[in-house]
């Protein structure tokens, strides 16, 4: 199973090509202080069941509270996704029983969601744009945590994360290939962290995803499309829990192999839940595939069904920031970038801020570049993101104006860069402390041509018949002038010099 889907819809089998059909449900850890039905504390890093209510615990006799703060995250979250927003929503009991669920089920929405129908609009990795539609978006509570490599023989309970908020955004089956899948997933991870509503770090399981796998012979997807009728799609089997974007392709990629090959050996496909293992770059069965009438759902009899004021849906609306999608649009229309790189800025929401914060007044695409290339590349190298850059947005645009204003050359600048990042002052100061100032003097750059020049007769009359051999001049030039002259006043003057 080394082969892996391309780019291509299609997957091509022993007999005949395959596609793929994919809908992902995404988890998402609401950004809150508090859980969804208490007051417990919510965050990352406390020692085990330090963040515990007895309602989190299951204590008999505990009744669950609704966190205002929770139901509004995932309005703002609805809102963001361009879905309706149901004002009556209803919770329901869950029913299953496992170690770190000490109350026996789990409260969730199954038959009316606090968020409906919706799209996203998702940009491919060449560029192009496809939507994916948004089936539903729940609010329910996440389960605690069981740790198996402290002993041997036991297994230990951390309760922490029990009752802590989740969202999940449960997406159509409008996904056809590992690639986009990656790529949706992404995009509402931008799109939650441009609305505060999680903060989709993966590494600590805040935003992980369930990846619906299926494969159909080539042309059903489309009858599917046209009909509604998911007879004409394969039987799908559920991957739970990937929490990077690289399992998650690579998950699909080992599933989709998978289930070809048992398809093809006249095998069926048993609609089962998977888990990734990463190690192994394979899929394993977890369990059978539970339906919604194993789960035995009823509504939650301690929670009154919600209804929301369109008055307070309007406020939530109304504060709603400027999202990927309308930032990308503008920085297109306002700073006359292309659409890749306004795509680039807008995958961090700091990033956009800060090359708006330096492209006042200078040239935009020259600020883009430094900041997507340059900035971005010291900020990985340092294992950091946009939200922990300490570099000032001034520091660039001066940059970019030194350079616009021939006081130093491109070349140059990164060497001007370097000793900025390393806290070495501003790039003015850099460039006056250092002697970097472009050397402009045709007067001196003439003499260091003449010199070469009268070094090398040889190369200097080959010039006439191979002009591009000017090259070498060039360089030897900016060599001879420490990189500092002009490199259009040198090119002037050697053409001037060498006849051409």
């Amino acid at each position: 199973m080394t082969d892996t889907a391309t780019n291509s819809k299609l997957i091509q089998g022993r007999t005949g090509p395959w596609e793929i059909v994919m809908g992902l449900e995404i988890h998402a850890q609401v950004a809150s202080n508090a859980k969804l039905f208490s007051g417990a504390a919510v965050g990352f890093g406390a020692g085990p069941n330090e963040q515990v209510s007895l309602v989190d615990a299951g204590f008999p006799g505990m009744l669950p509270t609704l966190n205002k703060h929770c139901v509004e995250q995932a309005v703002r979250t609805g809102l963001g996704l361009n879905a309706q927003i149901n004002r009556k929503s209803q919770f329901d009991r869950k029913n299953y029983f496992y170690p770190d669920l000490p109350t026996g089920y789990q409260i969730s929405q199954l038959y009316f969601p606090i968020v409906g129908e919706g799209v996203v609009e998702v940009e491919a990795e060449d560029g192009s744009f496809f939507n994916v539609g948004i089936e539903r978006l729940h609010l329910e509570q996440d389960a605690g945590k069981l740790i198996h490599d402290l002993s041997p023989t036991e297994s230990y309970v951390d309760l922490n994360r029990a009752g802590t908020a989740l969202m999940e955004i449960v997406s159509r089956p409008d996904i056809r290939s590992p690639e986009e899948a990656v790529a949706y997933v992404k995009k509402i991870r931008t799109i939650l962290i441009y609305l505060g509503t999680c903060d989709g770090d993966m590494e600590k399981g805040n935003l992980r995803a369930d990846v619906n796998v299926s494969v159909c012979r080539e042309g059903q997807y489309a009858k599917y499309k046209a009909t509604g009728d998911f007879s004409h799609l394969g039987t799908r089997c559920e991957i739970k829990n990937v929490n990077s974007f690289r399992f998650i392709s690579q998950a699909i990629n080992y599933e989709a192999r998978r289930q070809i090959e048992i398809l093809e050996d006249g095998g069926k496909i048993d609609q089962e839940t998977r888990l990734y293992d990463p190690t192994a770059g394979e899929t394993r069965s977890m369990r059978s595939k539970e339906e919604a009438m194993d789960y035995r759902y009823f509504p939650d009899p301690d929670l009154l069904p919600l209804e929301l004021e369109q008055a307070w849906i309007d406020d939530i609306k109304a504060s709603l920031p400027e999202l990927p999608d309308e930032k990308r649009r503008r920085l297109m229309a306002d700073y006359g970038l292309s659409q890749y790189d306004a795509v680039v800025l807008i995958s961090e929401q700091a990033k956009a801020d800060f090359f708006e914060a330096a492209a006042k007044g200078r040239d935009a695409k020259l600020v883009s570049n430094w900041v997507t290339n340059e900035v971005s590349a010291r900020l990985a190298a340092d294992g950091r993101d946009f939200s922990e850059n300490t570099l000032p947005p001034a520091h660039v645009a001066q940059l970019v104006e030194l350079i616009e204003t021939n006081v130093i050359s491109s070349k140059i600048a990164k060497e001007v860069f370097d000793y900025v990042w390393n806290g070495e002052g501003s790039p003015a100061e850099v460039v006056e402390k250092h002697g970097l100032k472009q050397v402009t003097d045709t007067g001196a750059i003439e003499k260091a041509v003449d010199e070469i020049i009268a070094a090398n007769p040889d190369k200097a009359a080959a010039v006439a018949e191979k002009p591009q051999a000017i090259g070498w001049f060039v360089g030897q030039v900016m060599k001879a002038t420490g990189g500092k002259a002009n490199p259009a006043a040198v090119n002037d003057i050697l053409k001037a010099r060498l006849g051409l």
